[in-house]
């Protein structure tokens, strides 16, 4: 198969595909050439789930690295509460359920089931409100839906975009690389 898909590009790829072009273009650069307050932000949120310092309760798992083979995705969860058996995904702000966030979550889902893990609820967290939103685990259709858009990513051709113009790129931190 060929390489896995990162599951961060997931929400990005729904964002704008050609945003993680431009992103890739940063990837040798300190952050600090390109990264605005938000990027800033949820870098921060992270930390503590990257550096496994979230929680020293031993029933909550942050940070850890995830794939699934079958899928061929791979990344980092937040967080899995081992107790619950719920799996959450941590947003710095969350105005509205976005298929990205979604889709980011069901990534992750797949590569715990497949690893082993139960899960029995999925859950996008809202850090500035606190506010939990229960996603429901993937039905059938959605699965289909799903791995549809893992297809579309693994075919998408950058070389076959021409006259880029999409204002989410424009006016985010790769607005200098597209215009």
């Amino acid at each position: 198969m060929e390489p896995y898909i990162k599951i961060s590009n997931i929400n990005d790829f729904l964002y704008c595909p050609v945003s993680i072009y431009l992103h890739n273009l940063y990837e040798g650069f300190s952050t600090k050439t390109y990264h605005d307050t938000p990027q800033i932000v949820g870098r921060a949120n992270h930390e503590c789930l990257d550096n496994d310092t979230y929680s020293s309760a031993r029933k909550f798992i942050g940070g850890m690295e995830v794939y699934s083979e079958r899928l061929g995705v791979a990344g980092r969860i937040d967080l899995y509460d081992s107790e619950k058996k719920h799996l959450v995904e941590r947003k710095t702000r969350i105005k509205e359920i976005r298929d990205g966030y979604r889709y980011q979550l069901f990534a992750q889902y797949y590569c715990m089931i497949e690893m082993g893990y139960p899960i029995e609820g999925l859950f996008l967290h809202s850090l500035e409100n606190n506010k939990r939103y229960e996603i429901p685990i993937p039905s059938i259709a959605e699965k289909e839906k799903f791995e549809k858009l893992l297809n579309d990513m693994r075919n998408f051709d950058i070389a076959k975009v021409h006259g880029h113009e999409c204002s989410r790129c424009k006016e985010s931190i790769y607005g200098p690389l597209a215009w």
